[in-house]
């Protein structure tokens, strides 16, 4: 089942929404400065892809700093991203067979506004 969802989660948004994290992930290392939001945005990119199978849960070893840096990152492409998931999320609500695929862009508005401190594993 895993299977059928990431295709049709492919086609459907996860190709777009990946594209926008890996552009985002381009500009970040370009500035130099801001490469571990560049490398977070890379990693969402490949979550954003395949999310079925997987999860995010909390790095117990992020502290302080990770929380400054979700800051900057909310302020300069969280949110843009956060509406892409939550746009793409009602759209794909309005049919039913998308209802499970929008569930599970909501479910990616909370990486996608604080990558900074996360770790997306194998779901159990």
């Amino acid at each position: 089942m895993r299977i059928i969802l990431n295709l049709i989660w492919l086609v459907l948004s996860g190709f777009w929404l990946a594209i926008g994290y890996v552009l985002t992930g381009i500009i970040c290392c370009i500035l130099i400065i801001t490469i571990p939001w560049g490398l977070a945005a890379f990693r969402i990119a490949n979550y954003a892809l395949w999310p079925f199978g997987r999860t995010v849960v909390d790095n117990p070893e992020a502290g302080a700093p990770s929380l400054i840096g979700n800051v900057i990152w909310i302020v300069v492409a969280g949110f843009w991203l956060a509406i892409g998931h939550l746009v793409s999320g009602v759209l794909l609500c309005i049919t039913i067979i998308g209802i499970p695929l929008g569930v599970a862009n909501f479910k990616m508005i909370p990486v996608s506004l604080m990558p900074l401190g996360k770790a997306i594993v194998p779901a159990p």
